[in-house]
């Protein structure tokens, strides 16, 4: 989760935090028919890659591992996971939000995973990040990226009804639960909260995510200078329909 953290305990740290999120969310595109095969694809297809919002870095190190020898480069404003990240020094890792983008025509292709769109909460975090992004690529290169559709209410089911016990990397039992704040305007605000087993808080990370509809979304990449080139409405290719639930975008520059 992109997140404002809160009170940290001593005994458990930014690191400890980055390295649960890897484990609680693995990136195996082989085992998982999903966001992870689709994006695999592309990347390994593409000479050059920029992914916004990279986290931890899961993605270009699983395609450094499988061969890619074009460049990779992961862009992220999180000091912790870029730290795990840079244990491939293989991968070019540079801290920024997506509106710090400063390349200039360098990519084929540049990524936005995981949801990581839905942190862009207004419009204009929306306009300078597409247009830094939209700038960094090369002629006819391709933003790759998915929102989930407002329709589905996703955040509906966020809200846990009891922690989930999760034992991480270095072998202790911690609670992991998750809270629906607020819905407001589009903006779902929520908490997860990481606790010792004896029921001791140890973090609590705060996000807002935005859930644009369609037509919205499509204004602001126009606006931007992209063009819609694919549109899926789940992750096996399948249309945007009354029943999707994902907004999967390929929007090449224009």
């Amino acid at each position: 989760m992109d997140s404002e953290a809160g009170h940290i305990e001593v005994g458990y740290s930014d690191a400890d935090d980055a390295a649960l999120y890897d484990l609680l969310n693995p990136w195996e595109p082989e085992v998982r028919p999903s966001g992870d095969a689709f994006y695999h694809d592309l990347v390994m297809a593409a000479d050059s890659v920029l992914d916004v919002g990279c986290g931890t870095g899961l993605m270009l190190h699983h395609a450094r591992a499988q061969g890619h020898r074009g460049r990779l480069v992961g862009l992220d404003p999180h000091v912790p996971s870029l730290a795990r990240a840079r244990r491939r020094d293989d991968v070019e890792w540079v801290e920024g939000r997506a509106a710090d983008a400063r390349w200039r025509q360098e990519f084929a292709l540049a990524t936005m995973v995981s949801h990581a769109f839905q942190c862009l909460v207004t419009d204009e975090e929306v306009r300078t990040s597409l247009a830094a992004i939209r700038a960094s690529l090369r002629d006819d290169g391709v933003f790759a990226f998915e929102t989930r559709h407002p329709q589905a209410r996703a955040w509906d089911g966020w809200t846990s009804e009891s922690p989930s016990t999760v034992l991480d990397g270095a072998g202790r039992t911690l609670l992991v639960s998750n809270a629906v704040e607020s819905v407001t305007d589009g903006v779902v605000t929520l908490t997860e909260t990481t606790s010792a087993l004896d029921g001791t808080v140890l973090r609590v990370s705060r996000a807002a995510l935005r859930f644009l509809a369609v037509d919205a979304l499509d204004a602001l990449l126009t606006e931007a200078g992209f063009t819609v080139t694919a549109r899926h409405g789940d992750w096996a290719g399948g249309p945007l329909d009354d029943r999707s639930r994902e907004i999967v975008t390929l929007a090449r520059r224009n």
